[in-house]
């Protein structure tokens, strides 16, 4: 009898130790994914910030341009097309840890309204870079970048339906309001927390900290006067009032005062954001290896 518990025991053990080493595999993958993913997002948003610092100094080149604009300029330089197919599978990666922060929840956001509200925003951020992934990837093949529904076109098409007006109108509250939370999540420096600032050298944590928050309030704002534009597209059934976060940057740059000044610092602070997202690829938390 005794023998045959301490074989049932030690089989016991074995499939333990078996499910653990498969866990700490998957979860490396899943630190390797996202890490990948938060990098591909860093470059898009440092090559949208130079195009715009180029345009707010009356550069050659430059140009007030979103995702989709990065992703052409990325194509157009020495082999373009590889690193933007190298781009498309980190957004892709990107989408894959987003997805796993809405459902497993590594982060341990929570149930409560503040954490169900972060996980419905990972959730939507997912199926948003999921759209530039096929996008990048799109263009990585060499079949163009005109495939799609611009974004006049899917808000004239909303306009259309019964109180569409209203969908396009809460949907762009809620931009601005993503926008706003991440003006608040750069005053509080919320990035900071998911960081493991033990790991940063002498110096390191302070350019992140207050590099950080100037790219994120950045980022706050262009969504701010995206979401507002949408809506005004909502109010006034006009899906020409529509502006993508290029469109935003356009607006900036459109003021009559100091309009240029204005956008470099946005610019600039969209390129410190992209630079964030690198940073948080090399040092951010991921869920620890048994959390998976």
């Amino acid at each position: 009898m005794a023998r045959r518990s301490s074989s049932a025991d030690n089989a016991g053990r074995n499939t333990r130790d078996h499910t653990e080493e498969a866990a700490r595999h998957t979860s490396l993958w899943v630190e390797r994914i996202a890490r990948f993913g938060y990098s591909a997002k860093g470059v898009v948003y440092v090559v949208m910030g130079v195009l715009a610092v180029l345009a707010a100094v009356n550069a050659g080149g430059g140009s007030t341009t979103d995702q989709n604009g990065a992703f052409q300029a990325i194509e157009e330089a020495p082999f373009g097309q590889v690193l933007l197919g190298v781009v498309a599978i980190g957004l892709t990666g990107y989408v894959l840890w987003r997805s796993i922060q809405a459902v497993a929840d590594p982060d341990g956001e929570g149930l409560d309204p503040k954490g169900v509200a972060k996980r419905i925003g990972y959730a939507g951020s997912a199926l948003l870079h999921a759209f530039f992934a096929f996008t990048a990837a799109n263009l990585a093949a060499g079949a163009g970048g005109d495939w799609g529904a611009s974004a006049e076109e899917w808000t004239g098409w909303f306009l259309s339906l019964p109180v569409g007006w209203l969908f396009v109108a809460t949907t762009g509250i809620g931009i601005v309001l993503v926008g706003l939370y991440q003006i608040y999540e750069a005053y509080h420096s919320e990035f900071k927390k998911y960081l493991k600032l033990g790991a940063l050298g002498d110096g390191k944590e302070g350019w992140i900290e207050h590099g950080g928050r100037f790219g994120v309030a950045a980022r706050g704002v262009v969504f701010v006067i995206a979401g507002v534009f949408l809506v005004l597209a909502g109010l006034r059934t006009d899906e020409q009032e529509v502006r993508s976060l290029g469109g935003a940057l356009s607006a900036i740059l459109e003021q009559p005062f100091f309009g240029n000044f204005l956008l470099g610092v946005v610019a600039v602070g969209l390129v410190a954001y992209g630079l964030l997202m690198v940073a948080v690829a090399r040092y951010r938390r991921i869920a620890p290896r048994d959390a998976l």
